[in-house]
């Protein structure tokens, strides 16, 4: 459940708004990179301290995809640098970091760099950043001093029902763990098929590919980020050029393909990019492609890791 006091603070002054809560002021709904960014920062800070609060989980982590929702232009690192490793080691569902870390995370969600997660401490405290410079922080406690202390940075702290953010506004797609009896099945796939595809989203728009055998199954799931959505492909097609022949004539596909070191790279390609793709992989080893939408995905199998209890807390 969600903490009981919920606040929007924005720099947006209530007395700008018409009659249906739009706000028809001058305030910009892109961050100033300087003292108005900074408020913000403060303030969920003082929030923090009122709530007793020093560590915040990561709840479903994002990356600039394939489409790219944000006001500003993304940051290749997707505003993460400095503060995870460029694999993103570190940045998963249930890590918990430091206040001064969740702080930079704000920044980089308020600057729309790519990034995007809730953040959150049980049902103790959460903070979640939404369009247009709104962030909606909760807490158990009243927290008067620090709806007092935001309003002395010059924003506006507004009593809410609920976070629009909420993790409980969503349902998950994902509700099967991939525990003891999903490895099994995969065991099972594998003993008829010899290898197959393994989809590895570790947080929402990327995914890394495994070529899984019989082989190195135990070492490939090892390896595996946690609470990693699994996706079950059958394997790739030694004929790339068939492959190739089967793209959409109109819109995007995921292109997988075995390099000839062996690693598994993809791309997300339209019908423009075709002819540069097949350039691209003319040496191939083996591919497949994989349909963009979800109505159209009909994966062997589908599931998310589990934490070390067997308890699956991931929502995807």
């Amino acid at each position: 459940m969600s903490p009981s006091f919920v606040h929007r603070i924005t720099k947006y002054d209530p007395g700008d708004r018409d009659e249906h809560g739009h706000y028809t002021g001058a305030e910009e709904a892109v961050s100033d990179h300087g003292p108005v960014e900074a408020a913000y920062l403060a303030a969920i800070a003082a929030f923090a301290e009122a709530s007793g609060i020093d560590r915040l989980e990561i709840r479903e982590p994002e990356v600039t995809g394939f489409v790219h929702f944000g006001v500003e232009p993304s940051d290749e690192g997707h505003g993460l640098g400095g503060l995870f490793p460029p694999d993103l080691a570190g940045y998963h569902d249930g890590a918990e970091v430091s206040l001064p870390v969740a702080l930079e995370l704000v920044r980089a969600m308020l600057r729309d760099q790519g990034a995007w997660c809730r953040l959150e401490a049980g049902g103790v405290f959460t903070v979640h950043v939404g369009w247009d410079q709104y962030v909606y922080v909760a807490s158990d406690r009243l927290c008067a001093d620090a709806v007092a202390r935001t309003r002395e940075l010059g924003l506006f702290p507004e009593p809410m029902t609920t976070s629009p953010y909420a993790a409980e506004m969503e349902e998950p797609d994902v509700m099967e763990a991939a525990d003891e009896g999903f490895w099994a099945r995969v065991r099972t796939a594998l003993a008829s098929r010899k290898a197959v595809l393994l989809e590895e989203d570790y947080v929402r728009n990327a995914a890394r590919f495994h070529r899984l055998t019989p082989e190195n199954l135990d070492a490939v799931r090892t390896g595996l980020s946690p609470r990693a959505l699994l996706t079950v492909w059958p394997d790739l097609n030694p004929d790339v050029g068939a492959v190739l022949a089967t793209l959409p004539e109109e819109g995007s596909a995921e292109f997988v393909w075995e390099a000839q070191d062996g690693t598994i790279r993809h791309a997300i390609v339209d019908d423009t990019e075709y002819q540069e793709l097949a350039t691209m992989v003319a040496d191939a080893l083996a591919a497949c492609a994989l349909p963009m939408y979800l109505d159209e995905r009909h994966p062997l199998l589908c599931a998310a890791l589990p934490d070390s209890d067997g308890v699956l807390s991931a929502r995807w």
